[in-house]
């Protein structure tokens, strides 16, 4: 399997930092999860990446099946728990496809969960939950 790309990001502080791409199109502060923080947190920035990964899926899958998805969207909520080995995440997919039923959208949506790279990463790893609805948060 040849390698596509390579993203290539460095975080100084961690948490409490900043993290910058080696193109510098990525070039944030980084903070805890907390409500009025200045900066962004590591549960948003894989939130949006995730998002933004399986809507791609999606819309291939759509294209595919002649679904016309461009106004579609996909909300990927990240979700820190605390648990007895420490910390561990969750993910709700809420994915929303104007014109399409909820069985239908649930069909599309369940095929990109299969085809998309993160959650082929997170299966048996976190728990991903896929709902249908009005994806719009931000």
């Amino acid at each position: 399997m040849g390698v596509i790309y390579t993203a290539h990001v460095t975080s100084r502080g961690g948490r409490e930092g900043v993290v910058r791409s080696s193109d510098g199109h990525l070039n944030l502060k980084t903070t805890a999860p907390k409500e009025g923080a200045e900066g962004t947190n590591p549960e948003q920035l894989f939130a949006a990446g995730y998002s933004a990964c399986y809507h791609s899926a999606l819309k291939s899958i759509a294209k595919s099946k002649n679904i016309d998805a461009e106004k579609s969207e996909v909300t990927a909520s990240v979700q820190l728990h605390k648990d007895d080995d420490g910390f561990k995440l969750s993910v709700v997919l809420e994915v929303s496809v104007p014109g399409l039923d909820e069985k239908q959208t649930m069909e599309l949506a369940e095929a990109a969960h299969q085809m998309c790279p993160y959650s082929k990463a997170t299966r048996g790893n976190i728990d991903v939950e896929l709902k249908v609805g009005s994806a719009q948060r931000a």
